[in-house]
């Protein structure tokens, strides 16, 4: 299959390398976008409807959003195992038809979740399918970045792998753009009892058309020739991708180390684009539109940030990049919750768009970083285990931990304590890893063939 896909003419190359890295890098991004629209739709929705829609009432409001983060955590659970499955096979037969794949997955749970009923209608089977459709919806992520991320690094020059490799980053923010901007859209033009009981479900059947243009764009790119040279040597040498087994046996540390360093940045992450919502609506007592205008300005300074974040990583490495990164998140987190307990408005945008900034110079890199961990014959299964398991232990409880804590202790301090401990923790397992910017693939793949061979 790859022999016939390196002889078609949709791979032929383009005019110039860099034309076929922008048409790499938008095939990518118009995936990404859609699949992170449709999942940080779900989170927006966990905080302002699901809480009272699809579960029990219990006269507190938080215990309903604490329910509905638990759902919202399964996502983050079954991500691992779709960058298991979708890794395997990655490594096996190419990034582009497990791309098309995800997309679709992802758009069929998140448009079916627009259809449930809710707890009055059917009971406990509201919840229940819910949960399920999260499932396929997070398993469906967890198989995206991987191989999306790859796409792009694969194809990058190795002196800018950095900054063409963030896009696909940087579609994080954009996808959660665009999320904020239909729900906002929605608060301003219908009444609270309309949203709440059907103008939020327009939009989750919105991602049916995201998620047709994302799929269209992506059938015009394919593998890159280093993906396609490595499945030449493995058939040649009859031998197989890497299995996961493999992976974990050879790179144990290397995985420990980037698995460790990546969850203070997404825990920071999470709290800032979901708890955030939930802390200054239900606590602090802020319109929830309000609350939505904020994260929309901040996401788009932050995907300049993102773009940003990667580009320096190329002049000045991907660690130190990220340890500014790790350095401003520390700030954030002593001072965020001060900011949005004011209740002012520009004190609540300032705080939430310089924790995402520098959340960006943490994040932006690693698209990078995790490719040029790995040979290319186990990049997909390695990169997406790493990424995706770190957020079990991260964005899948950091709100609910939060919630949990404010509801416990009515304060602020114990969630501040947990923020900063893992932020240091993360910092650690970053400076025990070794640097990769400039790092040739192709010479790394020979390093790892030289290696089986003794």
């Amino acid at each position: 299959m790859t022999q016939a896909l390196s002889q078609s003419p949709v791979n032929a190359p383009l005019k110039s390398p860099k034309s076929r890295i922008k048409r790499v890098v938008a095939a990518s991004m118009a995936g990404t976008v859609a699949e992170w629209y449709e999942f940080f739709i779900y989170g927006t929705a966990a905080t302002l409807v699901f809480g009272s829609l699809f579960f029990p009432k219990t006269g507190n409001p938080l215990d309903g959003i604490i329910a509905a983060f638990a759902t919202y955590a399964v996502g983050f659970l079954a991500r691992p195992l779709g960058g298991m499955v979708f890794g395997h096979f990655g490594d096996r037969y190419g990034r582009k038809k497990l791309l098309q794949f995800s997309l679709l997955l992802v758009g069929a749970a998140t448009f079916l979740m627009g259809c449930l009923p809710g707890f009055q209608e059917i009971g406990y089977w509201a919840p229940a399918l819910l949960v399920l459709l999260r499932f396929l919806q997070g398993f469906a992520v967890g198989g995206e970045w991987g191989g999306a991320v790859l796409l792009v690094s694969e194809h990058s020059p190795q002196n800018q792998r950095g900054f063409w490799a963030s896009f696909p980053q940087a579609a994080a923010p954009v996808g959660n753009v665009l999320a904020t901007v239909v729900m906002l859209g929605l608060s301003w033009t219908l009444d609270q009892s309309s949203f709440m009981a059907w103008g939020w479900r327009i939009a989750f059947w919105l991602s049916a058309l995201i998620i047709f243009v994302g799929y269209m764009i992506r059938r015009t790119v394919e593998d890159a020739p280093v993906f396609i040279e490595a499945m030449r040597k493995q058939r040649e040498a009859q031998r197989e991708a890497a299995t996961l087994r493999e992976v974990l046996r050879t790179y144990p540390a290397q995985i420990a180390k980037a698995l460790i360093m990546r969850i203070g940045e997404n825990s920071s992450y999470y709290l800032m684009i979901v708890f955030a919502i939930t802390y200054l609506t239900v606590h602090v007592k802020v319109e929830y539109s309000i609350v939505l205008l904020v994260l929309f300005v901040a996401n788009i300074v932050q995907f300049f940030a993102m773009l940003g974040g990667g580009w320096l990583s190329d002049k000045i490495g991907r660690k130190r990049t990220i340890g500014i990164g790790y350095a401003g998140l520390l700030v954030w987190a002593l001072t965020f919750f001060p900011a949005l307990d004011s209740g002012n408005f520009w004190a609540i945008l300032a705080s939430t768009t310089f924790g995402l900034t520098v959340q960006a110079a943490a994040y932006a890199p690693q698209a990078a970083l995790m490719s040029e961990i790995f040979p290319t014959r186990m990049r997909y299964s390695g990169s997406s285990f790493t990424y995706q398991i770190a957020t079990i232990f991260a964005g899948s409880v950091a709100p609910m931990v939060a919630t949990l804590l404010l509801n416990q202790f009515n304060s602020t301090l114990p969630i501040v304590i947990y923020v900063v401990g893992i932020l240091i923790i993360s910092t650690v397992a970053l400076s025990m890893l070794k640097e990769t910017r400039g790092l040739d693939l192709s010479s790394l793949d020979r390093i790892h063939e030289n290696e089986l061979a003794r």
